[in-house]
């Protein structure tokens, strides 16, 4: 067995892009090499990346395909041989199939008997297969975005191809990728290795050879290489520790192949200003990770990650340049937050009207005066059920939430948007109810973020949301496939998120109506949410599919009740006699069915004298049904379907001793009336037809 080394040499990639496309890259060349038998049972793949290069290196990789032994079947054996003799049918199977006359066997199937041949197929050299298939794998990968860079040239890419490293062993694979034939010259770092190749005697030897070119071709040795730097960098401050930043982390692991880190200052009166804004300016801005104490209170420092290696001297350099331009930004913010002091949130609306939320749509005072309509109805419905909240606070923060796009400090950091006005609300004294909900307006802004802390917070996200997506389905913007500019996705998973994490007494109905869109945008929009939830339930929280399907199909408007539903399912459905049961209904599920097909009519059990198995089917199920209807009216759903459980013995009598469909037609009906009895009182926790039994 062999090693396999493919290394594609590029211009620097976009950090947030390499990830996914090193995965990729991975899946890939291991499909392959498994598609073709290449990938010895035990063979590893690992995949390597840095801004100038993606790499994958296989173990356990066959130099050929094994032979491989086919039987293949030809005509019948009445046609290929008359009188014993082969006819032009036979022949040109023989020939097909690279056999002689003689080798032609007679093979038994179920449709009588045929013409049959064992031949052998000699395996291709791996080399060979991979010089054929590679290119075309690798120039598949997706991209957020491509170019072209060669004139006349149709392959496109993130970035132009400037070398290909394709090993065997020691032996190179003959590649070409973009018209770059492969070799075993890859690149070293730019600036502390140069220009001048690096040799990679043997696949297996790949990670070592870079090292001593200083890449670090590795991704997770990167990650430690920097944690531990930024770990040893924050000791030189006493009882400081560097902000935990993890999506930081990974993209200064994807802009750096041998990454170092400093520590700087900045003055300490630039820490007036909100921990929100030097953060961003430092975390989006120049890639910095922020400093704190004991107390999570920033210091006035900050930790750079180099993508270099400096003495003492080039270190104090960097130091004072990064310092300097740090010092820049904070002057900037600080000079925006003072100047927008002088405008309050309040007297901003007006300028509202000259900012563009959807050119079909309006400006975002119509997207305000929208917003507010929505949360209304909103509200409404939580004060009927009686959920505490601030009323007036609520419609102060959905008057205020887009104001501070008109802020100076938002022009300039737009990702602190919401978070600004929050903070200009609560300086400004509007109040901390206001002010938080603001703040929080665009929470969750992704899957694992935490939801509003407030009712208000909540509701005003809510609406916002809701507001957009319903606006946009009314123009016909509704995400198709892959393409969802306006994130309306996004959109709906947090409102998902939002009424599975709080208190609200709302469904998904609820909120749909509230933003009005009418009758067939309405139904467009819950189709949406349900798909969303869908995913919140499969992907977020993580119950298996048939179990989603299952709930969903009993009821998808409740989002709380929904999750319930599916922990109940999921507790309980590997017990023999639920397993059993959901089995049984499915039965059902499909008796009925063909019943309908044939237009046999549903009839009731009073109108015959039952069988004994019948009766007692429709005895048990009389007496359980109460006592899961009250099971089902206090949630208490995996005690519900437990008890349902309990029908197992009756319900497997019934099906042995009783034929559902008699000849005749009273009995048949009175069985056809109970068994969808049974199905209807019993099916309102879930779909039992969706779960998988086998």
């Amino acid at each position: 067995m062999s090693d396999f080394l493919l290394e594609i040499g590029l211009e620097e990639v976009p950090a947030r892009m390499i990830a996914e496309a090193e995965a990729e890259l991975g899946r890939r060349v291991r499909d392959l090499l498994t598609r073709e038998r290449l990938l010895s049972s035990g063979g590893a793949v690992e995949t390597y990346s840095t801004p100038r290069r993606l790499a994958v290196v296989a173990e356990g990789v066959a130099a050929a395909q094994a032979d491989v032994e086919e039987k293949l079947t030809g005509p019948s054996w009445k046609v290929a041989f008359k009188d014993g003799s082969p006819t032009t049918a036979a022949q040109a199977f023989a020939k097909k199939a690279g056999v002689e006359f003689s080798a032609l066997e007679k093979v038994e199937t179920p449709k009588g008997e045929y013409v049959g041949a064992t031949v052998t197929r000699k395996g291709r050299a791996t080399a060979e297969l991979l010089a054929a298939e590679l290119p075309r794998e690798v120039l598949a990968i997706y991209w957020a975005k491509n170019m072209y860079w060669r004139a006349g040239k149709p392959e496109r890419f993130v970035r132009p191809v400037r070398w290909v490293v394709a090993l065997l062993d020691e032996a190179i694979v003959p590649i070409e990728i973009a018209g770059i034939a492969a070799g075993n010259a890859s690149r070293g770092h730019r600036v502390l290795h140069g220009e001048a190749p690096v040799v990679i005697d043997a696949a297996k030897n790949y990670a070592e050879d870079l090292r001593a070119a200083h890449v670090i071709a590795g991704v997770a040795e990167r990650r430690q290489t920097i944690r531990k730097a930024l770990d040893k960098a924050t000791r030189v401050v006493s009882g400081a520790r560097w902000r935990e930043d993890e999506p930081l982390v990974e993209t200064v692991v994807h802009l750096t192949e041998w990454p170092s880190v400093i520590l700087g200052d900045f003055e300490r009166e630039y820490l007036s200003l909100p921990e929100e804004v030097l953060v961003t300016v430092m975390r989006d801005h120049q890639k910095y990770f922020a400093v704190e104490d004991a107390a999570g209170k920033l210091t006035p420092h900050f930790l750079a990650a180099l993508n270099t290696e400096a003495d003492a001297e080039g270190a104090a350099i960097i130091r004072h340049g990064n310092a300097r331009v740090l010092r820049a930004r904070f002057k900037d913010a600080r000079f925006f937050w003072d100047f927008d002091q002088k405008t309050p949130l309040k007297d901003r609306m007006a300028s509202l009207k000259h900012v563009t939320f959807q050119k079909e749509l309006g400006s975002y005072y119509w997207k305000t005066e929208q917003n507010l309509t929505v949360a209304r109805e909103l509200a409404e419905s939580v004060s009927e059920a009686r959920v505490a909240f601030d009323e007036s606070a609520l419609f102060k923060a959905v008057e205020l939430a887009k104001t501070d796009l008109t802020t100076e400090l938002v022009k300039e950091f737009t990702e602190l948007q919401g978070v600004i006005g929050g903070l200009y609300a609560r300086a400004q004294g509007l109040g901390e109810r206001v002010a938080l909900a603001i703040y929080q307006q665009y929470q969750p802004a992704f899957t694992e973020d935490e939801i509003p802390l407030s009712v208000e917070g909540q509701l005003l996200g809510l609406a916002d949301r809701i507001q957009t997506i319903s606006a946009m389905f009314g123009i016909g913007a509704a995400p198709t496939g892959s393409k969802d500019p306006f994130a309306l996705r996004r959109a709906a998973n947090a409102i998902v998120k939002i009424l599975a994490e709080s208190e609200l007494p709302l469904t998904l109905r609820d909120v749909v109506d509230a933003a009005g869109p009418g009758a067939e945008i309405n139904e467009q929009v819950s189709a949406f949410l349900r798909e969303r939830l869908h995913f919140y339930l499969k992907d977020v929280r993580g119950f298996a599919y048939d179990v989603v399907n299952a709930v969903l199909a009993a009821g998808a408007d409740d989002v709380r009740d929904a999750i319930a539903r599916a922990e109940a399912l999921k507790a309980v459905r590997r017990s023999e006699d639920f397993t059993a049961v959901s089995a049984a209904f499915k039965r059902i599920k499909n008796i009925l069915r063909q019943a309908e097909e044939k237009g046999f009519a549903l009839g009731s059990a009073k109108d015959v004298m039952l069988a004994a198995e019948a009766q007692r089917l429709a005895d048990a199920a009389a007496a359980l049904a109460p006592r899961v209807a009250s099971l089902r009216e206090q949630r208490t759903y995996a005690a519900a379907l437990t008890a349902i459980a309990t029908l197992r013995p009756v319900v497997d009598t019934f099906f042995d001793k009783v034929m559902v469909l008699d000849p005749d037609e009273k009995v048949r009906g009175a069985h056809l009336g109970l068994i969808d009895e049974v199905l209807r009182s019993f099916s309102g926790i879930a779909d039992f037809n969706e779960i998988v039994t086998a």
